[in-house]
């Protein structure tokens, strides 16, 4: 059976399973926030139909500019998913007693995160110091800020030196391009225009090296995974079959024009994009480089670095409860049906 097929198999089978839903009605629907310009191969199995045919009910899909206002959404209650939410802001809306859950590794990209310095200024890690007094566009709560925070910290650099905006990505790469800043820092199709304008300081290779770790997971208030365990389930599994679909290199012309589509994105940028992306299968989520313990640790240290830089009120013990591997693994198992 190829993968193709499996995908499509599983949701059929999965839809079956539906009925079993106790918490969500038949037909009430869930709604899942998303990125544009951020290409992910669950965007294949979204224009499909597969989730809504795998869950029984109909999936809403609405797109955000940062993870902090995916936290915001799924506090009001109008969001019940968020795919590829940012760990810092998923740190930034747990360390204020939002109860949200980590349900799997969305995606791995440290060549996908970035500030960029403007070009006129001639700046690179040499001269990082000629930072200081600038003005930097950074989304505040995000990844792109903690990345911000780590390397400001590396370059000695003191964040209070520069004058911090707080913008989208999109609007810092605009700003970027017409001078009314110095410094911008984004991801995905706006990384991509910030870099017309200017030059990073660290690529993604030598910010692993510092452990700058840039990866994002999806999530999901607790209360409700409490109550929808199986709908949480069926939604992973059909993320992770989209997943093992695209990376097995067999899909690429099928799947390419239809989830660029859907990013809102030419097919070369997508692909530029897609190349970047690391898509771990769910073995290698549930081992201890990502949601065995690793991840764990790692927000922690999120944590007390936003927590140094005075961008949050106060940390969590620890991070540990705010990871819910359950889902995964009835995933996991409904793969292996």
């Amino acid at each position: 059976m190829t993968i193709r097929t499996t995908l499509f198999a599983s949701a059929a089978g999965l839809a079956a399973l539906a009925g079993g839903t106790a918490a969500v009605a038949q037909g009430e629907g869930i709604t899942v926030g998303y990125f544009l310009e951020w290409p992910m191969p669950f965007q294949f199995a979204k224009v499909q139909g597969t989730y809504d045919e795998a869950l029984g009910m109909p999936v809403e899909w609405v797109s955000f500019d940062t993870g902090t206002a995916m936290s915001a959404a799924m506090a009001s209650g109008d969001v019940q998913i968020s795919v590829s939410q940012g760990v810092p802001p998923f740190v930034v809306a747990t360390s204020a007693g939002q109860d949200i859950e980590i349900l799997d590794v969305a995606v791995s990209y440290s060549e996908n995160d970035n500030c960029v310095v403007r070009s006129a200024l001639e700046i690179d890690a040499s001269t990082a110091s000629d930072l200081e007094g600038l003005t930097a566009a950074v989304p505040l709560g995000t990844a792109a800020h903690y990345g911000f925070l780590r390397q400001m910290d590396h370059f000695e650099v003191d964040p209070a030196s520069m004058n911090v905006v707080d913008m989208a990505p999109a609007e810092g790469a605009a700003a970027l391009a017409q001078g009314d800043v110095d410094m911008a820092c984004g991801w995905g199709g706006a990384l991509r225009r910030m870099l017309e304008s200017g030059n990073v300081l660290l690529t993604g290779a030598e910010k692993e090296e510092l452990g700058i770790l840039v990866f994002d997971v999806t999530s999901a208030p607790a209360s409700w995974v409490a109550e929808n365990p199986d709908v949480a389930a069926r939604f992973l599994a059909v993320t992770a079959d989209a997943n093992a679909m695209w990376n097995s290199g067999e899909n690429t012309a099928e799947m390419l024009p239809v989830i660029a589509n859907d990013a809102g994105m030419d097919e070369d940028a997508a692909a530029a994009t897609l190349s970047t992306f690391v898509f771990p299968d769910i073995e290698a989520q549930l081992s201890e480089r990502w949601l065995g313990g690793n991840a764990q640790g790692f927000m922690d240290g999120v944590a007390n670095v936003f927590l140094d830089a005075g961008s949050i009120d106060g940390a969590l013990g620890s991070y540990a409860a705010t990871v819910n591997t359950g889902p995964l693994e009835a995933a996991a198992a409904m793969d292996d049906m």
